[in-house]
């Protein structure tokens, strides 16, 4: 490794900080700033309004220990996200929230937001019931109906004033953290060798946690060591792409770096389906929020269409010249397990090999993982 990658690598260090003790950073940062923090639990939750009420968005990823508590709550069967988040609830550890906003997505985050409500007393709580359907105007239009409901929750539930104008210096804002972190995915899919997966999974989840404006800061800072860096490829034995749904995601990477492959690219939710898209700069900043919600790429628990969350990621295995797709899904995720058969049968169809791998909460099964990855390298 040459003293520029090295120096650049560094860089990401921060967002390792704050990942690896996300809480701690809240409450710090609450400390300093005085201001409020309000959890999330969904990519399809509106940063862009909480940000503009002066609020911190804090995407809330489920424990990485043991669960106990919620299972009085919830079966086992429920995901590990809904689960490990109560169980963070109800423990005390998310005590430095003000709030939390629920976007209704799947059936488990729908119900935990009344399971939530009962059992907590976080001041504000949110729900976000967004149309499954989107691609119709009436889908467009509920939605902004729907996020000027949520605007004035908002306002009477933090006491502020959500202007047009904050709307649209938040727009700004976040236009710019998603246009520069849409350019170090590229970087990552041009030159794995420099941008390693750990790396780009570390820098997504940080940057639904960290202060908005200071995740921008320091993301200019890293943006612009790895553009200028000159391209010095190392080629990977294979390019492969994640898809799934996984929030709490151990970090696989090294074990398929390990095994001879490259992650660059991916169809997450902790990644690009979260980053990807921006939103159109229009006389009414709301509208324009919603639409990019509306048109960014669908979770299963959207429809866009009955082929389109096939035809994208096969467009994506294209566009970043992938060998092969590992599907990674948590345990009891019932809508990306109804939506594999068919996106692997897509693949397939196309010539694409792909294969399955299912976590449950943050058991990795690092020696079977390693041993699935190698195999299905070596098949492609």
């Amino acid at each position: 490794m040459n003293d520029a990658v090295e120096n650049s690598l560094k860089l990401f260090e921060p967002f390792y900080d704050i990942v690896n003790d996300p809480f701690e950073y809240a409450r710090q940062w609450k400390t300093k700033t005085g201001r409020k923090v309000c959890g999330y639990f969904c990519s399809y939750g509106p940063e862009e309004l909480i940000w503009a009420a002066g609020v911190l968005p804090f995407r809330i990823f489920g424990t990485s220990g043991n669960i106990s508590m919620a299972d009085t709550h919830l079966q086992a069967y429920c995901c590990g996200l809904a689960r490990g988040g109560l169980e963070d609830a109800l423990s005390g550890k998310l005590n430095f929230l003000d709030g939390t906003v629920f976007p209704h997505t799947c059936d488990s985050i729908q119900r935990l937001s009344d399971i939530w409500r009962l059992n907590t007393d976080y001041s504000f709580h949110g729900d976000i019931v967004l149309p499954v359907k989107l691609n119709t105007q009436s889908a467009r239009d509920y939605t902004v109906a729907v996020f000027e409901k949520f605007r004035q929750d908002l306002e009477k539930g933090f006491d502020v004033d959500l202007s047009t104008q904050k709307l649209a210096d938040a727009v700004t804002l976040f236009n710019e953290i998603r246009s520069r972190m849409q350019n170090l995915d590229t970087i990552r899919s041009e030159n794995p060798s420099a941008i390693c997966g750990s790396d780009m999974h570390a820098l997504v989840k940080a940057s639904m946690m960290m202060d908005r404006s200071d995740f921008l800061a320091k993301l200019s800072e890293l943006d612009q060591a790895f553009t200028n860096l000159a391209a010095n490829p190392k080629k990977p034995d294979k390019r492969l792409l994640l898809s799934g749904g996984l929030c709490n995601m151990p970090d696989v990477y090294q074990t398929i770096e390990s095994a001879g492959g490259a992650v660059v690219g991916d169809d997450l939710c902790t990644g690009s389906r979260y980053f990807g898209g921006q939103i159109e700069v229009e006389e009414d900043p709301l509208t324009a929020i919603a639409q990019r919600y509306v048109e960014r790429a669908a979770c299963p628990a959207k429809h866009a269409g009955l082929r389109s969350r096939g035809e994208h990621l096969v467009n994506l295995v294209r566009q970043k010249k992938a060998d092969g797709v590992i599907f990674i899904m948590l345990k009891f995720c019932d809508p990306h397990a109804f939506d594999y058969p068919y996106l692997r049968d897509m693949l397939t169809a196309e010539g694409i090999p792909s294969t399955l791998f299912e976590i449950e909460d943050q058991q990795s099964a690092a020696g079977q993982f390693r041993t699935r990855c190698e195999a299905f390298i070596e098949m492609i």
